[in-house]
């Protein structure tokens, strides 16, 4: 017997009381885990700002392009339109608090690193500096970005990757050093899961 379904209607939805819930609700509950970007950008006047954003990940290999989506024209966006350039610090789990912190409302004339006190370093080649105590860091210059009803995505061209050498196994980012947030729904966060290794198949499975 089929398990009982709550059917979403999202495209013909008039209002979100009729779902009694809204489609970003859903999906940011659904679409689990989601890897932080911990973005740091300078405004064209020069002032820092350092933002967590969830909607992330990779979009090409080659050439190395990495996507983020804001959620409405935030200061990350207005920053990297202006200026072209972003860094990404990997949100590690003994960072938790400093990123949550830094997702608060502030005015675009305050660097959120700043206030909070959270220690930055320079970068290799764009001028948006990296969380210093973050063990990645991924540089990106603007490639394009795509208005999407009430969102952004924008899309970085990887001009360097950085990692700390303790975090390396070789010249593979080990999980266990990483210890990466990431965001679930509601204010529901992913601690660091456990990780398995298998072996992707050469050939199809042969029949029994």
């Amino acid at each position: 017997m089929a398990t009982p379904r709550r059917i979403f209607d999202i495209e013909n939805a008039e209002t979100a009381d009729s779902l009694g819930t809204t489609a970003y609700q859903l999906l940011t509950a659904i679409v689990v885990p989601r890897p932080i970007a911990w973005i740091s950008t300078v405004s064209s006047d020069g002032v820092g700002n350092l933002a967590p954003h969830s909607f992330f990940t990779v979009s090409c290999a080659n050439p190395a392009i990495v996507q983020f989506t804001s959620v409405g024209r935030k200061d990350t966006l207005r920053n990297i339109e202006q200026t072209g350039e972003f860094t990404i610090s990997l949100a590690p789990e003994h960072l938790l608090d400093q990123v949550n912190d830094s997702s608060a409302p502030y005015d675009a004339d305050v660097d959120e690193a700043q206030a909070l006190a959270i220690a930055m370093e320079p970068s290799e080649k764009v001028a948006p500096p990296r969380v210093a105590a973050s063990p990645a860091s991924i540089e990106c210059r603007l490639h394009s970005v795509v208005e999407l009803g009430d969102s952004w995505l924008v899309l970085g061209t990887v001009c360097a990757i950085t990692v700390h050498e303790s975090a390396l196994d070789g010249t593979h980012p080990r999980f266990d050093a990483l210890q990466p947030l990431s965001r679930l729904g509601r204010n529901e966060w992913g601690r660091p899961p456990t990780v398995i290794a298998v072996d992707r198949p050469q050939a199809p499975p042969e029949g029994d």
